[in-house]
């Protein structure tokens, strides 16, 4: 049973609100205005509160406010009926846990406190046993934090620290999103030149025919609008570090000239004459095989070999799963630091939905994940609900592609069954239907989280049907197994 705190004078919403909760072995209690409703709090302590904004004295706003001011930590749903848009999105600032315009519709009102009594027990759930979560912790705000604990990032940290102080070129490859930038950042802070500058080159992002003046600068008059001097990057970085991001992506051109100011550390500007002496550390990254691009004749051989004194690669996240609680760990502490929000603990279905991922667009696409979550959410913990992949997104942004989706499912399903049935003898059909309904519900139940209401909806399934299936094919929740 709850406790549930109704302020406010609407006489209809305070029998609408004691009828529906009342029925269901909630204890209700009313207070008429702001001031009495702050005073019941400063008492005895509540489960849900339900905050009427046309409450006379202090409206529900000015109530509110003085409720998060006293540390109250109790979910807030806030109710209007002659509230403006900008009333719903200051309620929400201000850290309501929702905003209901009246009249209120019943069963949607009956699943919005449900939610939130989960989030209000959760949170007594964690003074009385916090070792159940995991407990979020302020992110440190180095620029250069790698996070990772794993063996092969353990490898990597190995690295950096062998080659960073000496003055040798360094090849990072891995894919997008695995953190490149971030290696050649902690290469160039743990060297002899952490005092000096360092710029990132996105090689597949400036124009063919602008990056020669980048790179190298221009005289006045090299060119059409070159109206005085311009010194390009590595006479800006002269003493410090230069990454050329993507340098698959370079012209064969560029990689020639390149290619001569790594050999003489020297250049010579557009439309000019003198030689430009220059001491700069180059770090190359790139998400392509440098290898095949050599053999294809995309990319200059001697150059190549000219980056790769030393090579550092980056796996996928999909190939360091160990490493995402950690990953989850710092990101929510840092967005909830820069947002200023009270994300303290990290539900366990949240965790094991974001470890059950495949993680196609690796940490960045994590960090966004978590960037979304943090802001979603509502109190202190952050839950499964709370956790939306890119690929969920795209699915609800474009329902034409649904039928395109299905139509390419099946043609992958089919080549595959059509492989197992190859190497399957005759009376092995019955024991592979399980196999592949076994390996559909635990994967699904993992990626919701072991959440059975979500899985149910996912696989199209009833829940109870999902349950059967379940105790057939032994599959429990971590931490219930026998």
């Amino acid at each position: 049973m709850s406790k549930i705190l109704i302020v406010g004078s609407d006489e209809a919403l305070v029998r609408q609100l004691t009828r529906l909760f009342a029925n269901e072995g909630h204890e209700l209690a009313v207070a008429s205005d702001g001031a009495a409703g702050l005073g019941r709090l400063q008492l005895e302590a509540f489960d849900l509160i339900f905050l009427d904004h046309d409450a006379p004295g202090l409206d529900g706003l000015q109530t509110l406010s003085e409720i998060r001011r006293a540390r109250i930590k109790t979910p807030v749903i806030v109710t209007s009926a002659c509230g403006t848009t900008d009333t719903a999105i200051e309620a929400m600032t201000l850290g309501a846990y929702d905003y209901l315009p009246k009249p209120l519709e019943g069963e949607g009102l009956k699943r919005i406190a449900a939610d939130a009594l989960e989030v209000s027990r959760l949170m007594q759930q964690i003074v009385r046993a916090p070792s159940s979560m995991t407990k979020v912790t302020p992110a440190a705000w180095e620029l250069v934090r790698i996070v990772g604990n794993s063996r092969r990032m353990q490898e990597v940290f190995k690295l950096i620290g062998r080659v960073a102080q000496q003055d040798v070129t360094v090849l990072i490859s891995g894919e997008s999103g695995t953190g490149k930038e971030l290696v050649a950042r902690a290469i160039h802070h743990h060297s002899h030149r952490r005092d000096k500058p360092f710029m990132a080159v996105n090689c597949a992002a400036i124009p063919d025919a602008l990056f020669e003046s980048e790179l190298f600068g221009y005289e006045r008059g090299a060119f059409t609008g070159a109206y005085r001097a311009h010194a390009g990057k590595f006479e800006r970085c002269h003493g410090g570090t230069l990454l050329f991001d993507e340098i698959g992506d370079m012209s064969l051109g560029t990689q020639a000239k390149l290619l001569r100011v790594l050999q003489d550390g020297q250049l010579e500007r557009l439309g000019g004459t003198e030689t430009v002496k220059v001491d700069v550390r180059v770090l190359a990254a790139t998400n392509k095989n440098l290898d095949e691009e050599v053999e294809r004749g995309r990319f200059r051989e001697d150059l190549y070999y000219r980056l790769k004194v030393i090579s550092i690669e980056l796996p996928p996240l999909r190939e360091r799963l160990d490493d995402v609680p950690a990953l989850v760990n710092y990101f929510a502490g840092r967005f909830a630091q820069e947002y200023g929000k009270t994300v303290h603990y990290l539900a366990d279905e949240a965790v094991q939905r974001l470890k059950s991922h495949n993680w196609p667009g690796n940490v960045r696409e994590l960090e966004n994940c978590l960037r979304r979550a943090v802001l979603m959410c509502k109190g202190d913990v952050l839950r499964a609900e709370h956790v939306e992949f890119e690929s969920d997104q795209e699915g609800a942004a474009a329902p034409g592609s649904h039928g395109e989706l299905i139509a390419g499912l099946k043609e992958r399903v089919a080549g595959l069954v059509a492989e197992i049935l190859q190497r399957a003898d005759t009376g092995a059909l019955a024991n592979l239907i399980d196999l592949v309904e076994e390996a559909l519900i635990d994967r699904a139940l993992r990626q919701c989280g072991y959440n059975q209401v979500r899985a149910a909806r996912m696989l199209g399934i009833s829940r109870n049907t999902l349950r059967h299936r379940m105790k057939k094919y032994l599959i429990q929740p971590p931490g219930e197994e026998a």
